[in-house]
């Protein structure tokens, strides 16, 4: 075996390594599981934004099952298992489904924008037509980038540990190929994205924080309310965020300083590594089950402005509209049609 796909650890970081890997692909594969199951369930319900929520369930399933695996093996064999040939191919999936992954929450963070409206206007309706052409897309563009490095325009290689390959960060300096594919991708596939969901999360807070202001003159709290949305989409831009941030600052430092690489301990390389595949664990629950509370307080705050214009032309009525909505109404979300059930009529 090729002393560069020897491990770099104790024995002991290997196995915690791989037990940790172990639990981390069985909770993504069930939580991911349960995504896909329940929207096949109501897959004639799902509107068209929330198959990119599906489309984020399929990349991170199949990381789960196309490296974790061999992540793990490796780990409890103390070296990599299968040389250059399981390294393109682990380099090459792990290129696939994070590009891949990272698009679609890039426009996932730009759908929700503009289907969220900015009072008094509202959002944009997308067709699944639509979106599914854009999924279309997002796994075309990925798979260009994956087989880039396999048509001559930089290289995978396995990660200062050796229990893992990715792209050869280190031959930044090496050569105007590998440099030159680094920036891009790390421009094209990395920063602008990340902008993107900040920016969008960001604006979609904002565009709530326009909504409660817009009926401030029903004399109802909605201060908690508001924290909470604004709270879930912090966390929608931010979890993939923190995620990748330490795996993607290790990358470019060493693509820097590749000169300095054994300044760097494999066990400092490896944590980032470990932390970035946390992501598809979490996914699931951020951007499935999360994902209906702000829906269902927009569709809230739709009915209470429905109610304050109609007691702006009809005091009397508009009363017993708000009365009826405070003290007796019960509104549900069924898949996604929304369903009032007034006790009082």
């Amino acid at each position: 075996m090729d002393d560069k796909y020897t491990s770099k650890l104790s024995p002991s970081v290997d196995f915690w390594a791989g037990m940790y890997l172990v639990i981390i692909a069985i909770l993504s594969i069930l939580g991911n599981a349960a995504v896909l199951v329940n929207a096949s369930r109501r897959l004639t319900l799902l509107k068209a934004p929330e198959l990119l929520t599906v489309n984020l369930a399929v990349t991170d399933m199949g990381m789960a099952l196309s490296m974790y695996p061999l992540s793990i093996a490796s780990a409890f064999n103390h070296s990599w298992i299968g040389g250059d040939t399981s390294c393109l191919y682990y380099g090459l999936m792990g290129m696939l489904f994070s590009v891949t992954s990272i698009m679609t929450l890039a426009v996932m963070g730009m759908v929700r924008y503009l289907v969220t409206g900015s009072p008094p206007k509202t959002g944009i309706k997308f067709q699944r037509r639509t979106i599914s052409m854009v999924i279309s897309g997002i796994w075309l563009y990925a798979s260009l980038w994956a087989l880039f490095p396999l048509v001559g325009w930089g290289s995978y290689g396995p990660e200062p540990f050796g229990l893992a390959c990715s792209i050869d960060w280190t031959g930044y300096g090496a050569s105007l190929n590998h440099s030159t594919f680094i920036m891009t991708i790390s421009v094209l596939c990395t920063f602008l994205p990340c902008l993107v969901i900040l920016f969008t999360y960001f604006g979609i807070a904002w565009k709530l924080h326009r909504a409660y202001r817009s009926i401030q003159s029903i004399d109802i709290q909605y201060g908690h309310v508001e924290k909470r949305i604004t709270l879930i989409a912090v966390m929608i831009s931010s979890g993939f965020l923190i995620a990748w941030t330490p795996y993607v600052v290790v990358s470019l430092w060493s693509v820097f300083h590749s000169q300095e690489q054994d300044r760097m301990t494999p066990f400092v390389t490896l944590l980032p590594c470990l932390f970035a595949k946390s992501s598809t664990v979490y996914n699931p629950f951020i951007y499935f089950i999360f994902q209906r509370t702000p829906r269902h307080k927009l569709l809230y705050i739709k009915r209470l402005m429905f109610c304050c214009s109609h007691q702006a032309d009809s005091p009397a009525e508009g009363g017993k509209l708000e009365d009826k909505l405070v003290k007796g109404s019960d509104c549900t979300l069924r898949g996604t049609d929304e369903t009032c059930l007034e006790s009082t009529h």
